[in-house]
């Protein structure tokens, strides 16, 4: 799939069947590289790419193919019964000893493993808040409000020197990796890929709009524990002054973050259309499920060096 849809963009060649995602795996490298691809054309592009093919009929076809085969993958493996309300109450537990990426990394981190986190990340935070930015049309009040207010930090508050996707951009400099938006794309993950993905398909959707702010709760309310780690991982790396500065300024911005989105984004949705609950836990799920699966794509790896 992924192969037809870069030959088309590059007018070498015919797409695939639509129906072709459907005997893909839908976690995997060639499905998740293709939709990626095309969501691609909804922000900045490819040099020499006709920006007419965003809205392709042909290739709009395969991507939704693709997104069908994801989404039903997803509503399959990460649903929850549980009500909103304690769903969002797990997501502020904290383990005692916790075993994911960012514990690993303040513990045992070496530069090489800081460097590699940063490069499957540079896919995300070299445009870090644009998928988000996709819902704010479909959202309205305290929702709306509380939304833009975050994108606003989040988009530098007005300076683009503080834009989290250039203090990304710093970190990466830091490390002596390529600062170049999309550089990485070929390093980057199946499992990587699709955690992006989700953010452009619950995004451009109206319909997946509750997701979308299911998914913001579970990035915001999460963070700054995480990003305290990680600041830590940097200092611990010698990553750099500018690597530890991003996660730092997480720490403090996200714990603000945290209280809007549950107060006004999440709440303030809900009082508008209550029918939407599902949805915003099957958002919360559906990242915890997929962040889930790149950390053991990681760990995996690092672990087993780091007992040699």
């Amino acid at each position: 799939m992924s192969a037809a849809v870069l030959g088309h963009l590059r007018g070498a060649g015919g797409l695939p069947d639509p129906g072709a995602a459907r005997g893909a795996d839908p976690y995997g490298e060639d499905l998740h590289l293709a939709l990626y691809v095309c969501y691609e054309l909804h922000y900045r592009g490819f040099a020499g790419v006709d920006p007419a093919l965003e809205w392709d009929p042909e290739l709009l076809a395969v991507r939704r193919g693709a997104e069908d085969s994801f989404l039903t993958a997803l509503r399959r493996d990460a649903t929850h019964t549980d009500p909103l309300q304690e769903v969002l109450a797990g997501l502020l537990v904290e383990p005692v000893r916790g075993r994911g990426v960012s514990d690993f990394l303040r513990d045992h981190g070496q530069l090489r493993h800081v460097r590699e986190y940063a490069v499957q990340r540079s896919l995300y935070h070299l445009k870090e808040a644009d998928p988000h930015a996709w819902v704010l049309p479909r959202l309205r009040g305290r929702a709306k409000a509380g939304m833009a207010a975050i994108e606003y930090d989040e988009f530098g508050a007005g300076r683009a020197e503080r834009v989290h996707a250039r203090l990304f951009a710093d970190l990466m400099a830091d490390m002596g990796l390529e600062t170049a938006y999309g550089h990485y794309l070929d390093e980057g993950h199946a499992e990587m890929l699709a955690l992006v993905n989700l953010m452009s398909l619950f995004g451009l959707h109206r319909r997946l709009r509750g997701a979308l702010v299911g998914h913001f709760a579970a990035v915001e309310i999460t963070s700054s524990p995480a990003s305290r780690r990680l600041a830590q991982a940097m200092r611990r790396a010698g990553a750099g002054p500018s690597a530890e500065f991003f996660y730092s300024e997480h720490v403090e911005a996200d714990a603000v973050h945290e209280q809007v989105v549950r107060r006004e984004v999440v709440a303030g949705l809900l009082a508008d259309e209550p029918e939407l609950e599902a949805d915003v836990v099957f958002g919360i799920t559906a990242t915890g499920f997929l962040e889930d699966r790149l950390g053991e794509r990681l760990l995996a790896g690092w672990r087993d060096r780091h007992a040699r």
